[in-house]
């Protein structure tokens, strides 16, 4: 947080192929939507064109190509953020569903990301038919 803190009303386009989302960060030191129309501070635009070729790097641990415009101090920031910051998805599941439940959805996650990585670490080899 205080990394960001010192970022303060600074804000971050995220781009991929059509999507964008533009970020801010806050007084707090979160990431909040940068309200409409606000200048980016930052550009982040992802290289990668497919959707399988993106998702193959996010399961191996590899970081997509990003071309970078824009302020290189708020850059480092978030590059530092990405490597170091994970999201607990299951507790903020157990906020809107429950404990038991967001445990069950998140260990179904955990086992299927599991497999898809194997899959792609094998360079996606198929097993012949018998």
């Amino acid at each position: 947080m205080a990394r960001l803190m010192r970022h303060s009303k600074r804000s971050s386009r995220l781009q991929w192929r059509d999507f964008t989302i533009d970020l801010m960060a806050t007084s707090a030191g979160l990431l909040d939507l940068a309200p409409p129309g606000q200048r980016a501070d930052l550009l982040l635009a992802v290289d990668e064109a497919s959707a399988t070729g993106l998702i193959g790097k996010a399961l191996t641990g590899e970081k997509p190509q990003v071309r970078i415009e824009g302020d290189v101090q708020l850059a480092a920031e978030v590059n530092w953020l990405v490597d170091h910051v994970r999201w607990d998805i299951e507790e903020d599941l157990s906020r809107v569903m429950g404990d038991v439940a967001a445990h069950r959805l998140a260990s179904i996650g955990r086992e299927s990301t599991k497999a898809l990585r194997l899959f792609v670490q094998s360079g996606f080899k198929r097993t012949p038919a018998a």
